[in-house]
């Protein structure tokens, strides 16, 4: 199975306002695996940057002036993303903004591109309700290293998505787990061989004075707590 994480860095919060993408970053996974085959575009939105999406993403008017626009990336960014299953942290905001770059290049929308679009922000809600669920906030909880993160990336989110998914996903590997679904997987029972217990002489150890006083004391305390309403006492009687 071939999985793309992708993340992209805009000019701003609204590409129905002609905010545009100016960051693509996609690392590849096969059969859960990285491969290496990453994808990384930086693009001239041909706009200026809002201050507050520089101050996010650190990518400057300058820095992008040139670099290519995304009609002369868009072949290639195509043919990566072909019939991959695609996993997005909070899908509808980077898949919106794709979406707007392919309309202006007269390409089909992106989910007509890929095998499917995963929400990782909807997977971690359900399994994590009521918590904070952000990129940031899933690599704490799952222990995955972003202390490089001062700013934020399309290529070095993406990674740290691939990541998170990984643990968000990953199976139970007890042995003991696995022994059962290799029976259930050969359509045959678990057996477990019979102990006979009676082969086996169990010491009883009786309690000194001092532990049977201890004991009777607390009982006594439990008596008295629950107003006289203690079973072993009528049992005994």
């Amino acid at each position: 199975m071939r999985q793309i994480f992708l993340d992209t860095e805009t000019t701003g919060l609204s590409p129905e306002s002609g905010d545009r993408v100016i960051e693509i970053g996609c690392v590849e996974m096969v059969n859960r695996r990285l491969t290496g085959h990453n994808l990384h575009l930086y693009l001239n939105p041909e706009r200026k940057n809002s201050e507050d999406a520089v101050r996010i993403h650190g990518l400057t008017d300058e820095f992008l002036a040139d670099k290519p626009v995304f009609a002369a990336v868009a072949a290639e960014f195509m043919a990566y993303i072909a019939g991959a299953d695609v996993v997005i942290h909070n899908a509808a905001f980077d898949v919106g903004f794709l979406n707007a770059e392919l309309r202006r290049v007269g390409a089909p929308p992106f989910a007509q591109q890929v095998a499917s679009v995963t929400d990782s922000l909807l997977m971690a809600r359900e399994m994590f309700p009521g918590k904070a669920n952000s990129l940031d906030a899933l690599c704490k909880r799952l222990e995955v290293d972003n202390s490089n993160r001062a700013l934020h990336g399309a290529l070095l989110d993406a990674g740290l998505l691939a990541e998170v998914y990984i643990r968000l996903t990953r199976g139970q590997k007890t042995l003991v787990i696995d022994a059962a679904e290799e029976s259930s997987e050969r359509g045959a029972h678990l057996e477990i061989a019979a102990i006979d217990f009676a082969a086996f002489h169990l010491p009883v150890l009786e309690p000194s004075a001092d532990e049977q006083a201890a004991h009777e004391a607390v009982l006594k305390e439990l008596d008295k707590s629950s107003g006289g309403k203690t079973l072993w006492r009528n049992l005994v009687a």
